[in-house]
């Protein structure tokens, strides 16, 4: 038995046992423990994340977060109770090293801490799967996600047509796309994934390289005009899929460039979308994004339904790390002098550092 205690050692009155039947659980849920080595906490940190978690809106809050980072307004919806008492709890739990809160703009984010939240993926890991509140709040998340995904489905649907012209508001798409044909270089391409494909830009852009492409979007209104774009520039070494970054319809360790382009700021997790790409690469296949750097257009959530406002190149190579993959290369195209209203776009080439000769069983490896 497990016991989690609400309060310190002079608040006993609520006492919570969880059994330690978790080798079914973690088999089932592989994506909540982390792969990389965990740094030892303190016997006093130790002592104070137990405790901090040992009450159930505390223990239920980690459970969330061990599956998404999310706001305080999306916590409130999911458990049914009051923004101060769900912000009292996530402030103990951060200030016991368990969670941490990052601010975008207007948005505050909770995500699980370093290396507090190895402890959590732990606990959460030893409630029995079948657990009814756990599950019944893995049930409303679902819910959530669900809504925002047809929302921004019905964005995308919405402004399909345009979308071309969007992207234009921003860094000029002919040196983006200068610095992606640089990155990827003149060698020839086996296979090549675009996930997010969106119009199929980066098809009829770097399909001509690969003796196969696949592009993967949500929405069929991009994948028409993709289609369009497609049958247009006669690409017949192209398919297309509809399917979700998060579980893209495609095989294991079978491409040796992937692309996400101008996707992630959409993704409330886009470590979770970057650990699935790198499960499609071959052993030394290149991962390749482009986004927005860090910004503070606030504008762009409400008017097109940016999630992030861009990302530090700090956070995104530790997304890559935690996804197996290093980092190769990073270029900015910044606007030019004089244009304003117009964002920074990066591009971030990554490697996984496999080689041919490793065992490809390892292709089913998981990341947090």
């Amino acid at each position: 038995m497990c016991l989690l205690t609400a309060g310190g050692p002079r608040q006993r009155q609520k006492t919570f046992r969880y059994e330690l039947l978790l080798p079914s659980f973690s088999k089932r849920h592989k994506h909540i423990f982390m792969s990389a080595p965990r740094t030892p906490l303190s016997f006093d940190s130790l002592l104070d994340a137990l405790e901090a978690a040992g009450e159930v809106t505390r223990l239920r809050l980690l459970g969330l977060l061990c599956e998404a980072e999310l706001t305080v307004s999306e916590l409130v919806g999911i458990l049914g109770q009051s923004q101060p008492r769900i912000s009292r709890h996530l402030k103990l739990l951060v200030d016991a090293g368990l969670a941490e809160r990052h601010r975008e703009g207007a948005w505050a984010f909770f995500r699980l801490a370093d290396p507090g939240g190895a402890l959590a993926r732990d606990l959460i890991g030893r409630v029995d799967a079948q657990d009814p509140t756990l599950a019944s709040d893995r049930a409303r998340l679902d819910v959530a996600r669900e809504t925002r995904r047809k929302q921004a489905a019905a964005y995308f649907a919405a402004q399909a047509a345009e979308w071309d012209r969007i992207r234009a508001m921003h860094a000029p798409d002919a040196q983006v796309e200068a610095a992606v044909l640089a990155l990827v270089g003149d060698a020839p391409v086996q296979s090549l994934l675009d996930l997010g494909a969106g119009t199929g830009r980066m098809l009829e852009l770097l399909a001509p390289l690969a003796q196969r492409a696949v592009g993967v979007d949500l929405s069929p209104a991009m994948l028409n005009l993709a289609r369009a774009r497609i049958q247009e520039r006669r690409l017949r070494n192209v398919s297309l899929r509809q399917g979700d970054i998060y579980a893209p319809p495609v095989e294991r360790a079978a491409f040796d460039l992937v692309v996400i382009h101008q996707v992630l700021h959409f993704l409330d997790d886009p470590g979770r979308a970057l650990a699935e790409a790198a499960r499609t690469l071959r052993p030394g296949g290149r991962l390749l994004v482009v986004d927005f750097a860090a910004h503070e257009e606030e504008a762009l959530r409400e008017h097109f339904a940016h999630r992030r406002l861009g990302f530090s190149g700090e956070e995104i190579a530790a997304l890559m790390q935690e996804a197996g993959l290093e980092m190769v290369e990073t270029r900015l195209i910044a606007p030019r002098a004089g244009e304003t209203g117009k964002l920074t776009v990066v591009v971030w080439l990554a490697r996984d550092p496999r080689i041919i000769s490793d065992d490809l069983r390892n292709a089913s490896r998981e990341f947090a």
